[in-house]
């Protein structure tokens, strides 16, 4: 990783941006700072699509309800 001050970044960014494209990651920092990272964009290979595990997935009818004793031990309560 190599951290490029602001100004040089400016100066040589074509440069920059086709080493974080062969997958270099770059810092862009300033007085030393680091700021923002540079790196390729990757693309999600797979959409999502909504809905895929309807009716694959079930879902207890008590699933909201937080058993007694669970929730005195949050509460920092003894037993």
């Amino acid at each position: 990783m190599e951290i490029v001050n602001i100004n040089q970044a400016k100066a040589h960014l074509s440069d920059l941006v086709e080493r974080a494209v062969a997958g270099e990651e770059i810092v862009i920092g300033k007085a030393g700072k680091p700021l923002v990272r540079l790196t390729a964009y990757r693309a999600k290979k797979d959409a999502r699509v909504p809905g895929i595990w309807k009716g694959r997935v079930f879902i207890a009818p008590d699933f909201d309800e937080l058993p007694p004793e669970l929730g005195s031990a949050f509460r920092g309560e003894d037993m």
